[in-house]
């Protein structure tokens, strides 16, 4: 397959359910007349045009490329996150959106830092990333050792266009943990929807989870002291039941 036609098969992988997501979210929060948004990692456009549609939102994006967008009167600012910081002006956005993108990059810590930046204050951050926690995802990496939308990585290729360029799995504990430590608050998780090949296993083994998380977080809290009331609620969430069944991770919080 040339990259070419990768690039365009790309444009098909950025599902409704995730994009809708990240509209609920957005629908959450308060935000000012016709939003100045920022959309890091653009790909089409399609979410370009629903912040146009639900918001009537300005919209600027940047992405590695700017062969994939297909709405015309918007312009793409190339850059590789990687090894440039964002090329805008400190506190300059209401809104910064960044899906599918951070599980391709090498410091999401650092991108975060950057988007806090760029924000106004009471500015929304929304980020989504495939939600490896889930069942069906730990059961592969039990037995296989990569887990779901993660696997062995061709060498100098990494095709960040595709899920070949996925070589950043992350916890939804480490997104959270992330934001809070960046600045932000309000900070809320969900998912765009539940497997339903998770769903089997979470009734297999739901009481075996709730038993053996009860018994690690008093080991965690009162042996290790890595559990504290500021982070609990970033441990539990992860045998959630939205967690345990979603298949992405959609998280929003809002500079303080």
């Amino acid at each position: 397959m040339t990259v070419k036609e990768d690039l365009n098969k790309v444009t098909r992988l950025n599902t409704p359910e995730i994009l809708n997501s990240v509209i609920r979210a957005l629908h959450r929060e308060h935000l000012p007349d016709n939003p100045l948004c920022l959309d890091i990692g653009s790909g089409n456009g399609e979410l370009i045009e629903l912040l146009r549609k639900e918001f009537k939102a300005k919209t600027k994006a940047c992405d590695f490329t700017d062969a994939l967008m297909r709405v015309e009167d918007q312009q793409v600012d190339k850059i590789d996150l990687n090894r440039e910081n964002l090329p805008y002006a400190d506190e300059c956005f209401d809104v910064i959106t960044i899906t599918e993108v951070i599980e391709h990059i090498e410091n999401f810590r650092g991108a975060f830092r950057e988007i806090y930046r760029c924000l106004k204050k009471e500015g929304v951050i929304v980020v989504t990333t495939p939600n490896i926690l889930n069942l069906k995802s730990r059961i592969r990496f039990l037995f296989f050792g990569f887990w779901n939308l993660f696997g062995p990585l061709h060498l100098n290729d990494s095709r960040k266009y595709s899920a070949g360029g996925h070589i950043s799995p992350i916890s939804p504990f480490y997104i959270l943990h992330s934001l809070a430590e960046t600045g932000f608050g309000d900070i809320h998780y969900d998912i765009d929807k539940r497997q339903s090949s998770s769903l089997i296993l979470y009734y297999l083994l739901i009481l075996k989870i709730k038993i053996y998380v009860r018994l690690a977080m008093r080991r965690e809290r009162h042996r290790y002291h890595t559990v504290s009331d500021s982070n609990e609620w970033m441990v539990k969430c992860l045998n959630s039941k939205a967690i345990l069944l979603g298949r992405t991770l959609i998280v929003s919080a809002k500079k303080q």
